[in-house]
């Protein structure tokens, strides 16, 4: 007899820089969330889709859980919290190469209103030796009692079968929401002013990664087949401006390189992509700017 297909949503949550979104791209196969060594990367829910023949899990990658100290970080930390009431399951993703810290006691604090299993899921084992994580784990369980705990690797792949076929296990029976084939339910556009902003994020300091939104302001193919891009970044002030361009503007098109190296991985098509760098003062802390890029609170 046909085993009934399960569907579900599943939150990742985690303070920053754990591995969020490295976790979401290897269950995916494939780039759909950017990633950086630069905390606070994810800005909104990033929907990765997981199907088999079986079951189909959701994944909302939510931003990092911190104290905010801007509208954008408000934001933020709301969308995070917000997830994890409407999930089949949270999992909550520590760095075990790293001692257990105040972020984590935060964020398991926030978990004990949570009604729903939660995970935890210890990343970065590829980083310790397998002796050292028992220990780790009895830190972990003295917190909270959590409903499973599942040692992986993200970056490696180490044991996220494991992971995937746990999460099933939670899930009821369900529909399919999005098409088999479909890895997230974000418009191109999004994920592709997402692989700019990561590849400033990689390029540019310390005084750079806040300041940086991206905006795709035109996006068509031409007669040719080639996908016209056209972007705008924005940052917070003009020394921000000509750090962003770089020195007879390298920076910016070492940026546009990269990135459109990246859309055409994930449109299958040739791109021509523009880049204009604008000052928009302040931006993290205007509620209109904030809603014209895509910061909307449900």
């Amino acid at each position: 007899m046909k085993q009934p297909f399960k569907s579900g949503f599943v939150a990742i949550i985690g303070r920053p820089n754990v591995g969020k979104s490295t976790l979401m791209n290897q269950v995916i196969g494939q780039k759909i969330a950017i990633m950086s060594d630069k905390p606070q990367t994810t800005r909104n829910k990033i929907h990765g889709v997981y199907t088999t023949d079986e079951a189909q899990i959701v994944f909302l990658d939510t931003p990092g859980i911190h104290k905010p100290n801007s509208k954008l970080g408000n934001y933020m930390v709301k969308a995070a919290e917000d997830a994890l009431n409407e999930v089949e399951a949270v999992l909550f993703l520590t760095d075990v190469s790293e001692e257990l810290g105040g972020g984590d006691r935060y964020i398991i604090e926030r978990l004990k209103r949570v009604n729903t299993p939660v995970f935890l899921v210890m990343n970065k084992i590829d980083k310790v030796h397998p002796e050292a994580l028992l220990p780790i784990i009895e830190k972990y369980r003295k917190l909270h009692d959590f409903t499973e705990i599942v040692p992986v690797s993200a970056l490696q792949g180490n044991n996220v079968n494991t992971l995937l076929e746990q999460i099933t296990k939670y899930l009821d029976e369900g529909p399919m929401y999005y098409p088999a084939d479909q890895v997230t339910d974000h418009p191109e556009q999004f994920v592709c002013a997402e692989l700019i902003r990561e590849k400033i994020l990689q390029m540019t300091r310390e005084e750079i990664p806040h300041s940086i939104a991206v905006e795709i302001e035109s996006m068509g193919t031409g007669d040719n087949g080639v996908v016209n891009i056209g972007a705008v970044i924005y940052v917070e002030r003009d020394s921000q401006k000509g750090i962003v361009i770089g020195k007879n503007g390298a920076l910016l098109r070492e940026v546009g390189k990269q990135a459109r190296q990246d859309m055409e991985r994930l449109l299958g098509s040739k791109i021509f992509l523009e880049l204009w760098v604008k000052v928009k003062k302040d931006w993290r802390n205007r509620e209109s700017v904030l809603k014209t890029l895509g910061f909307r609170n449900e």
